[in-house]
């Protein structure tokens, strides 16, 4: 008897070690391992926000600056599930001009990270996989480069690897979404002026023994690996690497994003002739794969908190546009069921992987008029390069 005691304990040891491990520490990849779904439907309600309303800047001006915000995976069912989570509110509900995405790629009716955030960062359809290439892998330009080559700041912000897919789209140009390590090294040729993300061992453990971090530290760059040393900082280049590979999903990452984002933009907006921010929800897709509806709540919370700070600075600074989309959707979510008073929410899926449905575009600012209705995924590239004058 007392040995089958102790095997049972044993048992149950092991599968909550593994449990533990299975949620918070994959590679860049592994998200998307079918073992790692969980029916966990329901996200029962929890701690809730005040939602501050802004108004926006009545100007037909330009904007001077952009600031793109990308929900990966987030479609508009992920965002209503995080708006009865908070009692029926959020940040998002500020932006007036909404529209739609078309997110297909040049090869497949159902985009991945890759030739989504191609399309977003550079006006054109791709194969999935791709970073920063068209369908003949040749490289096309992105915004962030564009703005670069015109003297405007420039920064990117993920909650995942920097050398992912969605933020890599915004770096690099490479065949191969998988490329890390010559993305990172990508990275370090450019002049971004701030970084913030995941992926220390992508510029520090490197098969060419190359220690990217000194190098970007003799470039001048501040290189940083906490959140609480990251938001000091007030001038200056800016490399936060805060995680080996990806963030820690929420609620273990804690209070990054926000900070991270109010540091982007305090640097940022100290230059003369305007920026460029693109910040990424990363893990919104990564926990709608594993289908974890609490997950995939509390990730939607926290870019709406994002969205929040970037909305605060737009409104007082009358010259900035936000806007706020998605790649793709995950998981095919519906939500069955909840509560506005306590925060529940019942949610179903349909896959573990991307679907091909339209997702929600939101815009707050000078040129937001031009982010309605119906639009291609590249379209939202192309009018952010027009507007910004770097096309």
């Amino acid at each position: 008897m007392k040995i089958w005691i102790k095997f049972i304990k044993y048992l149950i040891l092991n599968i909550l070690i593994i449990g533990v491990f299975s949620f918070t520490c994959y590679g860049q990849e592994e998200y998307k391992d079918p073992k790692n779904k969980a029916l966990n439907e329901i996200y029962p309600g929890g701690a809730f926000y005040e939602v501050q309303h802004y108004i926006e800047p009545k100007s037909n001006k330009q904007p001077k600056n952009i600031i793109l915000m990308i929900g990966d995976g987030m479609g508009l069912v992920q965002v209503y599930s995080a708006m009865t989570a908070n009692r029926g509110h959020l940040y998002i509900e500020n932006f007036k001009n909404c529209g739609f995405s078309k997110t297909y790629s040049s090869d497949n009716y159902t985009t991945d990270s890759g030739a989504g955030g191609t399309a977003l960062s550079s006006g054109v359809k791709t194969y999935n996989g791709a970073i920063g290439v068209d369908s003949d892998k040749k490289s096309v330009p992105n915004i962030r480069e564009l703005a670069e080559k015109k003297g405007l700041k420039t920064g990117l912000i993920s909650t995942s690897s920097i050398t992912h897919a969605t933020p890599a789209s915004f770096i690099a140009h490479v065949d191969s979404r998988s490329s890390y390590e010559d993305i990172a090294l990508e990275l370090t040729k450019t002049n971004i002026d701030v970084f913030i993300g995941g992926g220390i061992k992508n510029f520090e453990t490197r098969k060419d023994g190359r220690n990217l971090s000194k190098e970007l530290r003799d470039k001048g760059y501040q290189v940083l690996y906490n959140i609480n040393d990251i938001r000091k900082v007030k001038t200056g280049k800016l490399a936060g690497l805060t995680a080996p590979e990806h963030n820690k999903p929420m609620p273990e990452r804690g209070d990054m994003l926000v900070p991270a984002t109010q540091t982007a933009l305090n640097i940022l907006s100290q230059g003369s002739k305007g920026f460029f921010l693109m910040i990424e929800g990363s893990e919104i897709d990564f926990i709608a794969h594993e289908n974890k509806t609490p997950g995939v709540v509390l990730e939607t919370l926290d870019f709406d908190r994002a969205i929040g700070a970037a909305l605060k600075f737009a409104a007082s600074d009358g010259e900035t546009l936000v806007i706020v989309t998605a790649d793709h959707e995950t998981g095919g979510m519906t939500i069955n069921g909840g509560d506005f008073k306590t925060g529940k929410v019942v949610a179903k899926y349909s896959t573990g992987g991307h679907t091909g449905v339209a997702v929600p575009v939101f815009a707050f600012g000078p040129g937001a008029d031009q982010f309605t209705g119906f639009m291609e995924n590249t379209d939202i590239a192309k009018k952010m390069m027009k507007l910004l004058r770097v096309n």
